[in-house]
């Protein structure tokens, strides 16, 4: 059976705050923990007024506190807006608060543009010692050697799982190197997701941490009782890569009934192959779509994120797909 995860984008909605995004995730990673969810994901994100999980390690650690079996992690921590030894021991003092349940997913884009990189206080060049800093990472997290100088106190000898993620052929390149596991950005961008995977499962090199490549594509799945209710539903995700293209960033907006009438036909086309890996319909439609998604990929793991505006909608979807998981696993098999 192919893991089910879940990647949560904190979306701050139109008429409310990220106080408010805050607690709907609280009971959203609750939800997900009863529906049998492997995994639950927050990532970094700066300057974005529709997520609210910028402080990333500290939300972390609210969501672990509100479960008691599921890995709750990072998908991810941008590595080149912080020192390593910082890492280390903000995710050295979850593990030892919540031993065997937090994971490290580590990205090397900024995760904002570049005037905040510099209100965050680092080099438009950091990103080039990614390859690095993950070393010097994963060190950190081995058991501290003989005269050791630099010590992360906690998180020395916890071993943290690391992951790449990436949405290009560099970090399945890197995860291949290092014998890690890999999550493709397939929600947002993707083009390489294919390639990357052939890439990452061809070069692969096995590690302490993993013996084989393990590969978890993140997409889009907006499920409902019926495909009409998913694609009105899935018109939020829609307004909101309209407002990427358009340079727009705002709060997730509340479903409209004519999306056509919203986008140009340019926009629509951009839109439509970025959301290339966005599912949507009944859980009659999703067994069919995602199943020969997981076919096609060889995923061993999907990571779903489902930006609806409602949040007891949401909490339906990932219900619904929680539903159908083991037929998913069958028709991959």
């Amino acid at each position: 059976m192919v893991a089910i995860s879940v990647l949560d984008l904190v979306p701050v909605v139109e008429g409310e705050g990220p106080r408010d995004a805050l607690l709907k995730s609280i009971d959203l990673v609750r939800h997900a923990e009863t529906l049998g969810y492997k995994r639950y994901w927050v990532a970094e994100h700066h300057n974005m007024v529709g997520i609210a999980s910028a402080a990333t390690s500290v939300v972390i650690g609210q969501l672990a506190a509100a479960t008691s079996t599921m890995r709750i992690g990072a998908g991810g921590i941008m590595l080149p807006n912080h020192a390593p030894l910082v890492i280390a021991e903000q995710f050295g003092t979850l593990e030892a608060l919540f031993p065997g349940r937090i994971d490290l997913g580590l990205g090397r884009a900024p995760g904002t543009d570049q005037m905040t990189l510099r209100a965050l206080r680092r080099s438009p060049m950091s990103a080039d010692s990614f390859p690095q800093d993950v070393l010097e990472l994963q060190a950190l997290f081995a058991p501290a050697g003989p005269n050791q100088a630099i010590r992360a106190v906690p998180g020395e000898g916890l071993n943290v799982p690391l992951w790449i993620l990436g949405s290009s052929l560099f970090g399945a390149q890197l995860a291949a190197e290092l014998g890690l596991p890999y999550s493709f950005a397939s929600h947002f961008a993707p083009d390489a997701l294919m390639q990357a995977l052939a890439v990452y499962r061809e070069r692969f090199k096995p590690s302490e941490q993993l013996a084989a490549p393990y590969a978890m594509p993140g997409i889009n799945v907006v499920a409902a009782e019926t495909d009409a209710e998913a694609r009105h539903l899935a018109t939020s995700l829609q307004q909101r890569f309209v407002g990427m293209v358009r340079g727009e960033r705002g709060k997730l907006q509340p479903p409209i009934d004519d999306i056509e009438a919203y986008w140009s036909p340019a926009e629509k086309a951009h839109v439509s192959q970025m959301l290339r890996y966005a599912f949507i319909g009944s859980p009659e439609t999703l067994k069919r779509s995602l199943g020969a998604f997981i076919r096609e990929t060889g995923a061993d793991e999907i990571m779903i994120t489902a930006p609806i505006f409602d949040h007891d909608k949401r909490k339906r979807s990932y219900e619904l797909v929680a539903g159908i998981a083991a037929e998913l696993g069958a028709a991959a098999g």
